[in-house]
């Protein structure tokens, strides 16, 4: 069977679970379509709707389109009973699944999740709404009890904090810290009761994730000191787990919010080099790439280009190693790596060669989830043009970062673009300023 053909009969037995006929299926398409306030005339009839149904589940099955897709997410993005269920076992997830089976593309499907977890956040879902009613049973007995926890239970938390972490660029940063905090609370009642030792390692992987998360969510939202509190506990579970790469990507996270939070680079250093040391003897080549390329934007920020040099080689060295059995695969990429090298360059060497390796980084940072770290990109890039003076280019650039930035609300992005704004005064009384002014002040009210 080839994958449209497997699309075709998930989507026939997802419906099929539903209890609903074709005609069925397709009157509540129609009722969907009219709470969206779609055109009537997009729809004519029930028969129409019903003939398209059974073409997406025939023999030869053709793709729904854009239309019926939005309305086919909102049918299994909620149980029957009405309640959001967007996470692993979910309906909704089968149906993501199924459209990749069709042939739909990564960004069209990671558009529909993150409009549904919009959709369900702001009508009062939270972390619930990635728990399939099972796992919300189990979670429940396993608070109230926790020596009936069970590896189930706490794959769904994993779960939870994973489905939260894909969202971050595509979410407010305060909605996804409302979504992730009863996680938080949960991994932290459990792990102080007595559950069963077989699931304490997967828990504490888990709960690592889980305060690391919400130590970065803390600082994005403005509250340093429960963001170092987060990270202290990530730090500390991490090292009882055992995993070195674990806790190195700990201290990179919380070395990267240091360098925001903190008066001058002294801290950020310290976390780097812990970061570091870690990863060393750790399993994960990636990793230990990224945590010396943190260390050589630390050093150039400082002004040691001898050193950022040398850590930029041994980022490249670790990058080209092999990856085959990299515990974290997606942790950082060349394009990642391009980025780290500009900020280099922009610090410390060329910031010409800063401003292209920058603008191929940000043309290659397109996934939602990318859209925070390609705002901070764009904004070096605009830094990079001021030094090659050409201040008007880079207030053009600078206009796009003010809408990214105001899409998530992430302080990085907020934080770098009022440093460019700081380094356009020379120009301050020109037009083009102005114009980046009045863009600061409608959108971030700076």
């Amino acid at each position: 069977m080839d994958s449209r053909a497997a699309g075709a009969a998930a989507l026939k037995a997802l419906r099929h679970r539903r209890g609903l006929s074709l005609s069925g299926a397709a009157r509540a398409l129609l009722t969907i379509a009219a709470e969206l306030h779609q055109p009537r005339s997009t729809f004519p009839s029930v028969a129409s709707v019903q003939r398209s149904v059974a073409r997406w589940e025939s023999p030869v099955p053709v793709l729904p389109d854009e239309r019926y897709q939005l309305l086919l997410a909102h049918l299994y993005a909620r149980t029957p009973a009405g309640q959001p269920a967007l996470g692993a076992g979910s309906d909704f997830t089968e149906f993501l699944g199924v459209l990749a089976d069709f042939g739909e593309s990564e960004r069209r499907i990671a558009e529909l999740r993150t409009l549904m977890v919009r959709t369900a956040t702001e009508a009062g879902g939270g972390m619930l709404a990635f728990l399939s009613p099972g796992l919300q049973a189990a979670l429940g007995t396993a608070l109230a009890d926790p020596s009936r926890t069970d590896e189930a239970t706490v794959t769904g938390l994993a779960s939870v904090v994973s489905d939260v972490n894909a969202q971050v660029g595509s979410l407010p940063f305060v909605r996804l810290q409302l979504i992730l905090s009863p996680a938080v609370e949960a991994c932290q009642q459990l792990l102080r009761a007595a559950v069963p030792d077989p699931v304490v390692p997967a828990l504490r992987e888990a709960a690592v994730t889980a305060w690391a998360l919400a130590g970065r969510l803390a600082f994005e939202t403005r509250d340093d000191a429960a963001s170092r509190a987060l990270y202290e506990q990530a730090t500390g579970e991490a090292e009882r787990l055992g995993l070195s790469w674990r806790r190195s990507i700990v201290h990179l996270s919380h070395a990267l919010v240091t360098l925001y939070s903190a008066q001058g680079l002294e801290d950020a250093r310290r976390l780097a080099d812990c970061a570091v040391r870690a990863a060393r003897s750790g399993e994960s080549p990636l990793v230990r790439a990224r945590a010396h390329a943190l260390q050589a934007e630390l050093a150039a920020r400082a002004g040691h280009e001898r050193q950022s040099q040398a850590a930029l080689g041994l980022a490249w060295y670790d990058l080209n190693a092999d990856h085959t059995d990299d515990p974290a695969p997606a942790s950082f990429s060349q394009v990642h790596l391009r980025g780290f090298e500009g900020v280099c360059q922009l610090y410390a060497g060329d910031p010409t060669i800063a401003h292209d390796q920058f603008a191929s980084s940000a043309d290659a940072l397109t996934a939602p989830r990318e859209q925070v770290q390609r705002a901070i990109v764009t904004t070096d890039q605009a830094l990079a043009r001021i030094r090659m003076d050409d201040p008007r280019a880079a207030a053009e650039l600078l206009h796009e970062c003010v809408t990214a930035a105001s899409t998530t609300g992430g302080r990085v992005p907020a934080l770098r673009l009022r440093h460019a704004r700081k380094e356009l005064r020379p120009w301050r009384r020109e037009d083009f300023v102005n114009d980046l002014d009045d863009h600061l002040m409608d959108v971030l009210g700076s």
